[in-house]
């Protein structure tokens, strides 16, 4: 069977799960979605999620309008659940959080590794050898840089369900996944409905309790222009006043929905060679990443998702999660940023400062 052949061959390229789902997917309602959830300014400052066509239709509302010729999706999964602390455990006033899948390396090398260099990489060569195995067809693989909701097609592909978190949750790894996908003109059997996991989310509802910033609205559905990872990452210029003081120490990223979630308990560690947690970004100290320069920004991450936020993003990120740590100590970094010349930057120090001042001055003597 082809199914049994993909799933075979992707563990062999170091995938945990494979999949495969059917284009379009049994109940694709994507368009009507998006465009209400787009309208509602959730989508935020994320224009590429508003991109249309020349028919005004939302390109990545259904895969038969971003890629006609498509007829099914092959859905991998791979691990990335490190043997690390988690973004809820204690930890020191003076040190940050960057969420775990911008933390990967290669163990071998101690080089950064950026998961979509890396799952790219395993999906070219699974195609290839697809292509030999199965006979030749048209193919494009993508990690999270395509037309492609991918927790969707990952749904209908048997990887998991997807969780009131909106994250995909399989029942034995957890949530911890990083999805890549091949799309293909082969018309490959895929699983009936009644084979694929059940939501078994219940009536848990401790991700969308835990969310600092009231990101996830209602079970399943999120406001991404209120969530710390779009703060953090996809936001450019000044973030919300009113949303700061909640992001905590966050820098890059935001992992406390999943790591609240009860699914993640047991979920087994991951030991991907590529995706290993690099100790010195769990929990690192903010003094230290305020000293960073862009050589040394550079040096830390390059080929690594933290790239994507650039110097100046991350330093605004600092600077907010200085003001959130309640330590003094602080003040003269703000202070010389304050007066630099990026006015983002500047900005955000002098909210920081103010907010240190005012939490000190609320201390009861």
């Amino acid at each position: 069977m082809p199914s049994e052949i993909i799933a075979a061959l992707a563990r062999e390229e170091g995938f945990s799960h494979a999949g495969i789902a059917p284009i379009p997917p049994p109940d694709e309602n994507l368009e009507t979605y998006l465009e209400s959830w787009i309208e509602r300014g959730h989508a935020g400052e994320m224009e590429y999620l508003k991109r249309r066509d020349e028919a005004n239709r939302l390109v990545r509302s259904s895969l038969r309008i971003a890629v006609p010729w498509a007829r099914s999706v092959i859905v991998c999964a791979a691990n990335y659940n490190p043997d690390a602390p988690k973004s809820i455990d204690p930890a020191p006033a003076e040190s940050a959080w960057i969420a775990r899948y911008a933390c990967t390396g290669d163990t071998q090398t101690g080089a950064p590794s950026d998961y979509h260099d890396v799952l790219l990489a395993r999906l070219k060569t699974l195609e290839q050898r697809l292509q030999q195995t199965l006979g030749p067809f048209q193919s494009r693989c993508y990690v999270d840089t395509g037309p492609v909701v991918e927790r969707l097609y990952a749904k209908f592909a048997g990887i998991g369900w997807i969780g009131k978190n909106t994250c995909i949750i399989n029942q034995q790894l957890g949530s911890w996944l990083f999805l890549g996908v091949i799309l293909t003109t082969l018309d490959l059997p895929a699983a009936p409905a009644m084979a694929l996991p059940q939501d078994r989310c219940g009536s848990c509802t401790r991700c969308i309790d835990a969310c600092p910033t009231g990101a996830l609205i209602e079970p399943y559905r999120m406001d991404a222009s209120r969530c710390i990872s779009y703060l953090t990452i996809e936001k450019r210029g000044p973030i919300p006043e009113p949303l700061r003081a909640q992001m905590g120490r966050q820098v890059f990223g935001c992992d406390i929905c999943q790591d609240v979630c009860p699914w993640n308990r047991r979920a087994p560690f991951s030991r991907d060679p590529e995706l290993n947690a690099r100790a010195e970004l769990v929990s690192p100290a903010l003094a230290w990443l305020a000293e960073l320069d862009q050589e040394s920004f550079r040096r830390w991450f390059r080929r690594s998702p933290v790239q994507r936020a650039k110097l100046s993003g991350l330093l605004r990120n600092v600077a907010i999660a200085m003001g959130n740590s309640g330590l003094l100590r602080y003040l003269p970094k703000l202070r010389e940023w304050s007066a630099g010349p990026d006015p983002v930057l500047a900005e955000a120090a002098q909210w920081a400062a103010a907010r240190l001042a005012d939490t000190v001055s609320e201390e009861p003597l």
